[in-house]
């Protein structure tokens, strides 16, 4: 699969001596880098859109990177977005990617690393348009529909809003009614390897994304828990019964 070289990248950074270093390299790579050194501005340029990636510090004048991220992700922006800070607190990697971060990098860090995680990211990109191009037919299973073309579900006939991994979990699940997954086989499948170990993430996007297509939130009829493994999807039949 050949991907496209050039990628317009926003990136927000306020150590002029990294972010200039970051702009060389990824220009080096025949990408457009935007740079912007105040969160208020990073916010406004990420919002306007027409990039394909932003690097996001989160330690910012302004606005910090965690509520530009909040706030991209709640406007429904689909942009991929790779997290750069000094911390090394787990609590700050799990929110940063709680919020819909896409890959997370922290402070120091060598430019071949930070160039292997962008072009990962431009590929799961591409893999995913390709995905959805091949699995363009809809899904239709007990009174809940999954377009994945068009990325909207509805149940019983009602439209349900999903942030993008919500949205992949739900069509991982649906596509492979009755498998069971671990909450390491879900980061692996919709965050990635590099994030196992960080199963709360996994707990906290069902939870939500149960709030939001369950009728019975306590009492799960499409996602499935499975006591001391994870999770899985009804099956046809299982849901057929319920409705008997």
């Amino acid at each position: 699969m050949a991907i496209t070289s050039e990628k317009r990248i926003l990136l927000v950074e306020d150590d002029d001596d990294i972010a200039d270093l970051l702009a060389l390299h990824l220009g080096d790579e025949g990408h457009q880098v935007e740079v912007v050194s105040n969160g208020d501005e990073g916010l406004s340029r990420a919002l306007e859109g027409g990039h394909d990636l932003v690097i996001l510090d989160i330690m910012l004048p302004g606005t910090d990177g965690f509520d530009i991220c909040r706030r991209l992700r709640q406007e429904k922006c689909p942009t991929p977005i790779l997290m750069v800070t000094a911390k090394t607190e787990e609590v700050d990697k799990v929110l940063g990617l709680e919020l819909g971060a896409d890959d997370y990098i922290t402070k120091p860090f060598s430019i071949r690393e930070v160039l292997a995680r962008v072009k990962a990211l431009f590929r799961r990109v591409e893999v995913d348009q390709e995905t959805q191009q091949e699995d363009a037919g809809r899904i239709e299973i007990g009174g809940l529909v999954v377009e994945p073309d068009k990325r909207k579900v509805r149940v019983e006939g009602e439209p349900v809003d999903l942030t993008s991994k919500e949205f992949e979990l739900l069509l991982l699940f649906a596509k492979n009614p009755g498998r069971a997954y671990s909450r390491d086989d879900l980061l692996d499948e919709v965050w990635g390897y590099q994030y196992s170990g960080y199963s709360h993430t996994v707990n906290t996007h069902i939870n939500r994304l149960r709030n939001k297509i369950e009728p019975d939130p306590s009492e799960p009829r499409y996602v499935k828990t499975v006591w001391g493994m994870g999770y899985r999807f009804a099956e046809p039949e299982e849901l057929a019964a319920s409705e008997s």
